[in-house]
């Protein structure tokens, strides 16, 4: 059909979207003259055009663009529009991430829009398509006349220019201001539809090291291949970019499994870990994450990136090297690690540390050959707080220096009153072992104590290497003239570990608990990780420790492996001074074992109040145990096996479940969907109930995510009590 039949009477004259009929008026060219010149237009390729019925569907489309998108008219004669061609993605927007079929449903002039086709032509092409919906006399609507033009060359260079300004010039990712306008077009696009988001943030460990000890070139060289690895490992499903400096941001769209988030943080620590090429040395960092998921964790983009912002503290507060989901009860770590460190160097002052012993045994009959020596801190107000908290805080303020001195004076002072054939251990961080003043420290600490040399060791690890290697290996000389031992610690977790063996004097090496957690486990190459460590240490003279060993299934297989020294709860947790001194006699100092059979590294105690739902009731009791497949509820009685119920975790987090096990008011319920890590050594539901969902069913303002919730959503007051359970009861 030519376009002259198709467009006849519509270009002529337009009265509100309806054609008069086509007349020649004097002087004009006449109208079938005009006509004619569409059609030498098309062929021309400076144009072409497009034509629907009024159900919407293609019943002309120019043959020469059909021949650039490598179709027929046969295959799309017929079809709707947007069954061709799609809009552009790079502008996301409201408009925009709507379907074309839908823009063409409203019946409204399209006066611009750019588009491409679907299925990804080899050769780009980007059109600029307009639209008018025709209208008969009656005002019935007949369909859209339009036309497409090309402006890929146009377009591509405006890209280009946009991408040039929006873009890091350092690594080509997004810049911030871009990231922040991908951020804001996501949550507005798919605020209305519903959808979820998920924001990480990114921040690299020991990049400052990296950057102070080796140049700023080598940082630019670091940060360009940091941006490739999170290229490759995130492909299409986010975009990335760059804020600034060492911090990084990952927008996941339509992202909101928990599982799947931590299964891809979990990767990103892990590749981003591994060692860099720079010139002709190596630089190691880490990165820990933080990950806040919409409309859960806030519907605007300041409140999600504030979310993930504070979950990205969390896990750097936990210890570095992991990933943390934000949770509601997580407060402003900034201010929360200022006022940790000034509680920390008053603890210090006032003398209210302690150092407790966990004791290293000998595999073949069970004697204590030596202690580690590990802080503890119980804050008068906090309580106990974990050294995977405070240590941190102190390796960033420059305070370890002053924490490592005590803690060798301290030490090497306590195991005075030990039999002379036990040693003691002492952690040494990188920012102790890089300081000037460690060599004095130490020396100090075996002058006051009068201890023998050989009996202190110095547990060091992979880290130290980081710094000025002439400088590194001038301490380590030093540190062996003296008669220390030196322990190179959480062996087989770095990346580099042998040739560190090869270039550092060290007397022993500690196999890292992670190895001992999995070793009984099938289809994992612990237990052969194990043996070869163990081999290689005896093959070039040093002894080896394996630490982490909690149960006897655990410790027969280390002693089959060949280990030499075992430390783990399955002998002893750390024990206070005067716990040693009741033990330690004039005999041999021995602890037998005791503990579980098998290792099940799945289980956690804990005591937490949760909701059960059952039908049209709630009810408050306690989970005294939690696995990733089950868990143990303390508070209802009669309650029959086989019984489904919905446990309400909080802040979403619904668990179906059923009853294996019940006896008084203790049941032993299996989860219909497992759990998953929530990065922070808990579990959590793979998903969460939306927000949106919680407002509808009449969740409190107060309980919901920051944002703006449509009126007819919220509760009306007291007088109309939140419905939750209603929704709750009901499986997605």
């Amino acid at each position: 059909m030519a376009v002259r039949n198709i467009f006849s009477g519509f270009g002529q004259a337009t009265t509100l979207g309806r054609s008069s009929k086509s007349v020649d008026r004097p002087g004009s060219i006449p109208a079938a003259d005009r006509l004619s010149l569409l059609d030498e237009f098309e062929d021309l390729g400076i144009g072409w055009f497009w034509a629907t019925n009024a159900e919407g569907n293609l019943i002309y489309i120019s043959p020469r663009l059909l021949d650039l998108i490598s179709a027929d008219a046969a295959s799309v004669l017929g079809q709707p529009l947007g069954n061709l061609f799609e809009a552009d993605p790079e502008n996301l927007d409201e408009k925009s991430s709507r379907p074309l079929n839908f823009l063409l449903g409203t019946r409204h002039k399209i006066p611009e829009l750019t588009v491409r086709p679907k299925g990804g032509n080899v050769n780009p092409l980007w059109l600029l398509l307009s639209g008018r919906p025709k209208f008969d006399d009656a005002n019935n609507f007949q369909g859209y006349r339009g036309g497409f033009r090309d402006i890929t060359e146009q377009y591509q260079r405006e890209l280009e220019e946009t991408r040039q300004a929006t873009s890091d010039a350092l690594t080509g990712l997004a810049n911030r201001h871009r990231h922040n306008a991908q951020l804001d077009a996501y949550l507005r696009a798919f605020k209305s539809a519903k959808r979820s988001c998920a924001l990480m943030l990114l921040d690299l460990d020991r990049f400052k090291q990296v950057n102070d000890t080796m140049g700023h070139p080598a940082g630019d060289e670091l940060l360009r291949q940091v941006a490739d690895r999170l290229r490759n490992i995130v492909g299409d499903h986010g975009e990335i970019g760059r804020l600034g400096g060492d911090e990084f941001a990952i927008i996941c769209p339509d992202m909101d499994d928990c599982g799947k988030l931590g299964d891809l943080a979990e990767k990103i620590i892990q590749i981003v870990s591994q060692p860099y090429p720079i010139d002709d040395k190596r630089a190691v960092i880490g990165t820990s994450i933080g990950i806040a998921i919409a409309p859960h964790d806030g519907l605007e983009p300041e409140q999600l990136t504030k979310s993930a912002d504070l979950a990205l503290y969390a896990a750097k507060k936990g210890g570095r090297g992991q990933f943390r989901f934000f949770s509601a009860d997580l407060k402003d770590e900034k201010e929360e690690r200022q006022l940790l460190l000034d509680d920390l160097r008053q603890a210090l002052e006032q003398d209210e540390l302690e150092l407790h012993y966990q004791p290293v045994v000998r595999a073949e009959d069970d004697a204590v050959v030596g202690f580690e020596a590990l802080m503890r801190w119980e804050h008068s107000e906090r309580g106990h707080v974990s050294p995977g908290i405070f240590i941190p805080i102190a390796e960033e303020s420059g305070l370890i220096i002053q924490l490592g001195e005590w803690a060798l004076r301290r030490a090497c002072m306590e195991a005075m009153n030990w039999p002379e054939d036990v040693r003691v251990a002492v952690n040494v961080s990188a920012v102790q072992f890089a300081n000037a003043g460690l060599i004095s420290a130490v020396t100090s600490a075996l002058a006051q104590s009068g201890i023998a040399p050989d009996r202190l060791e110095l547990e060091l690890t992979e880290s130290i290497f980081l710094g000025d290697s002439e400088a590194a290996d001038q301490t380590f000389k030093t540190l062996k003239s003296l008669g220390v031992r030196l322990v190179l610690d959480d062996f087989g977790t770095g990346f580099s570990s042998l040739s560190y063996l090869r270039s550092a004097p060290f007397d022993k090496i500690k196999v890292d608990k992670s190895f001992v957690e999995t070793c009984t486990l099938k289809k994992q190459n612990s237990s052969t990780i194990i043996a070869a460590i163990v081999g290689l240490a005896d093959a070039i003279g040093m002894e080896t420790t394996v630490e982490g060993v909690e149960a006897f299934d655990q410790l027969e297989l280390v002693r089959s492996k060949g280990a030499r020294f075992i430390q783990g709860w399955l002998y002893s947790k750390a024990l206070t001074p005067a716990q040693i001194a009741e033990q330690v006699g004039p005999e041999q100092f021995k602890i037998k074992p005791s503990g579980p059979d098998r290792h099940r590294p799945d289980r956690r105690t804990v005591f937490r109040r949760i909701g059960v739902i059952h039908d049209d009731h709630r009810y408050d009791v306690v989970m005294r145990s939690v696995s990733k497949s089950g868990a143990l509820i303390e508070g209802l009685m009669g309650v029959p096996c086989g019984t489904d119920l919905v446990l309400d975790l909080g802040g979403g987090q619904l668990a179906y479940c059923t009853v294996i096990r019940s006896e008084d008011a203790q049941i032993g319920v299996q989860f219909e969907t497992p759990l998953v890590s929530d990065g922070a050594g808990g579990l959590c539901t793979r998903h969460r109930v939306s927000p949106y969902a919680l407002a509808a069913a009449g969740m409190p303002l107060a309980a919901l995510p920051p944002g703006n919730y449509p009126l007819a959503m919220l509760a009306d007051g007291p007088a109309n009590p939140p419905r939750f359970m209603q929704v709750s009861v009901s499986k997605p």
